[in-house]
C-alpha cells in the first residue's frame, strides 16, 4: 500500500493524524509536545487490528493521560520475515486499523512504506543473544535481529516515553525489554495482558488464516496450557520435564495442528526450568497449521 493510500484514509478521519514519513512524523510530534507535554506512548504493531491491539491502545491512552500523546505504528516489517513465511500473506487493513486506533483514542498513525524505513543501502543488524535463542528464535532464525532492529528505529523515530507490547508474544517483550535496557534507551517498555476469545483461543490477527476446523481445534492449545497450570498448582513439586510431556500429550490431541515447540522457562531469563518450580515461570508453545503458525503462553509458579 503506497502513500497515497495513506492521504485518503488522512481524508476519511480527519480527527487522528496518519503520517507515512519520518519527517513530517517527528515534526508533528515536535508540535504535539509542546501542545501536550505529558507522555508520548508508543504501540508498535503490524496492522489487522483486533481487540488485543484496541486493549493495548487503551492502556497507552491511559499512559499518555489527557496530557499526552499516543501513537500507532502499522508497518508490516519484512526484516522479521523468514524466506518461507507469510510477509505476503500477512493480513493489510489501514482504513479499519485507522477507524480501530481513532476509537481507543489515538493521536498519530505512522504507517511507513518499506522504503520508508529501510533505505536500499541499509547494512545495520540489532542482535540480542541470550534471551533470543530459544524458543521463536531457534525455529524461526532471523526473527529477532529483525525485531530488534525494526523497534529500534521506531523508539528513534517516535522517541516515546513509553512503548507498550502485548504479551502474548513473552520472548518478544522480554527481548525489547533487555534491548532498551542494555541499550540505555530512556523508554519504559510496558507489558500488556493478552486478550482472548470466549473460547480461550489469544487474539491474532493470524487467526483469520485458519480454516474452520482448524479455527475450532485453535482454543486447544490455551486449554493445555491451563492443564499444565493446574496441574502444579495441585501438584506444585511436580517434575518440569514430567509437567511437559503431559501438556505437551494434549498439545499432540489437537489433529490440525503440528507442535513447533513447547517448553517450560524462567519468567525472566526464560532458560529452561530445571528442578522443583520455585520461581515465576512461563509454559510457552508454537503450533503450525496449514496457513497459520499461533503462539501462546500462560505464567504460573510462585509469586507469578
Amino acid at each position: 500500500m503506497g502513500p497515497t493510500s495513506y492521504r485518503d484514509v488522512r481524508l476519511i478521519t480527519m480527527a487522528i493524524t496518519v503520517l507515512s514519513n519520518v519527517s513530517e512524523t517527528r515534526a508533528h510530534l515536535n508540535t504535539a509536545r509542546k501542545e501536550k507535554p505529558g507522555n508520548v506512548v508508543l504501540v508498535p504493531t503490524m496492522g489487522a487490528l483486533h481487540e488485543g491491539h484496541a486493549q493495548l491502545v487503551r492502556q497507552a491512552r491511559e499512559l499518555a493521560g489527557d496530557e499526552g500523546t499516543v501513537v500507532v505504528s502499522i508497518f508490516v516489517n519484512p526484516t522479521q520475515f523468514g524466506p518461507n513465511e507469510d510477509l505476503d500473506r500477512y493480513p493489510r487493513a489501514l482504513e479499519r486499523d485507522t477507524e480501530v486506533c481513532q476509537a481507543c483514542g489515538a493521536d498519530l498513525i505512522f504507517a511507513p512504506a518499506s522504503a520508508e524505513v529501510y533505505t536500499p543501502d541499509h547494512s545495520l543488524d540489532v542482535r540480542e543473544t541470550v534471551l533470543s535463542t530459544g524458543l521463536c528464535g531457534a525455529s524461526r532464525v532471523g526473527h529477532f535481529p529483525g525485531v530488534c532492529l525494526v523497534v529500534l528505529k521506531l523508539l528513534n523515530i517516535v522517541q516515546p516515553t513509553h512503548a507498550v507490547f502485548g504479551k502474548k508474544d513473552y520472548q518478544q517483550l522480554a527481548v525489547i525489554r533487555r534491548m532498551v535496557r542494555n541499550l540505555n534507551v530512556p523508554i519504559e517498555i510496558v507489558g500488556g495482558e493478552t486478550v482472548r476469545e470466549e473460547d480461550g483461543l489469544a487474539m491474532s490477527s493470524r487467526n483469520a488464516n485458519l480454516s474452520e476446523a482448524e479455527r475450532q481445534a485453535a482454543p486447544g492449545i490455551q486449554a493445555a496450557l491451563q492443564a499444565g497450570r493446574e496441574r502444579w498448582e495441585k501438584q506444585p513439586d511436580i517434575a518440569p520435564g514430567l509437567l511437559v510431556r503431559l501438556v505437551r500429550s494434549r498439545l499432540e490431541q489437537i489433529s490440525s495442528g503440528q507442535i513447533d515447540y513447547l517448553e517450560l522457562v524462567d519468567g525472566e531469563t526464560l532458560q529452561s526450568v530445571q528442578g522443583i518450580i520455585d520461581k515465576p515461570v512461563v509454559m510457552a508453545s508454537a503450533m503450525f497449521f496449514s496457513k497459520a503458525r499461533l503462539i501462546d503462553n500462560i505464567e504460573f509458579g510462585p509469586k507469578a
